[in-house]
């Protein structure tokens, strides 16, 4: 599963982690005494942009499935000094999401769409916040042999859209990004064949594949006061690649 971020979750854990961090001293920078939830956040694009928000003055906490991955992450930035908690939330399971998620739409659409909506609430008694749902360019450009992946990733356009206008009114904006191939170990079997990886370069305009950090300031923007007037939108970092319907 690839995650929503910023600020949706709905586990115990999580939210004794967000008082926690909001009780912490204030900190410089465009995101500023702004709490951040980041899911599936201990490797990948996750941590980059767990680790961009928190540069970016958050105080951030990490979520995953395992504990020992919330340890790591949280202990490699907190040696950078970063404002950093951790809580383990696998929303797959019934005691953490309270119900089971069984299938890839589940995952990625309704598990995403509850638990937006568990954080409103607590956006709300803040003044509002900002949600950044993380689709991917399989959404406009269907990887072969995904299609329950792909159609996933196309409904989070959507619930993107539905979601900025059901929110607008409590001063909660929603975006979403749609990465597209970055190096990370869940896309490594696409890009560790050389050969494969050459003829993927060989369709972007930008010739090289993505790294997680290239997603991560899009992230913090998206989150910013600098993006105050933007919500509904999808941000497309591929590249180069065809993103359109």
């Amino acid at each position: 599963m690839r995650k929503a971020v910023l600020l949706p979750a709905s586990c115990a854990g999580a939210w004794r982690s967000v008082r926690m961090a909001s009780s912490g001293m204030a900190l410089r920078g465009p995101l500023a005494n702004k709490v951040a939830l980041v899911t599936a956040s201990t490797d990948g694009i996750g941590f980059a942009i767990a680790r961009r928000l928190a540069r970016d003055g958050a105080h951030v906490v990490i979520s995953s499935r395992k504990q020992q991955n919330v340890d790591r992450a949280v202990a490699a930035l907190q040696e950078e000094g970063l404002s950093v908690a951790g809580t383990v939330c696998h929303v797959g399971k019934t005691e953490d999401r309270k119900r089971l998620v069984a299938t890839i739409l589940d995952v990625n659409v309704k598990a995403t769409a509850l638990m937006t909506k568990a954080v409103v609430p607590e956006m709300e008694k803040r003044g509002g916040g900002s949600v950044v749902i993380v689709a991917s360019i399989g959404a406009y450009l269907p990887f072969p042999g995904l299609g329950p992946y792909n159609v996933s990733k196309t409904a989070l356009l959507g619930l993107t859209k539905n979601l900025a206008r059901e929110l607008d009114q409590r001063n909660i904006r929603v975006n979403c990004l749609a990465p597209g191939l970055i190096k990370t170990s869940f896309s490594q079997v696409l890009w560790m064949d050389k050969a494969r990886e050459k003829n993927i370069k060989e369709t972007l305009h930008i010739r090289r594949i993505g790294k997680p950090d290239d997603c991560a300031g899009i992230v913090s923007f998206l989150c910013s006061e600098d993006a105050s007037y933007i919500t509904g939108e999808t941000v497309v970092v591929s590249g180069g690649a065809p993103s359109r319907l």
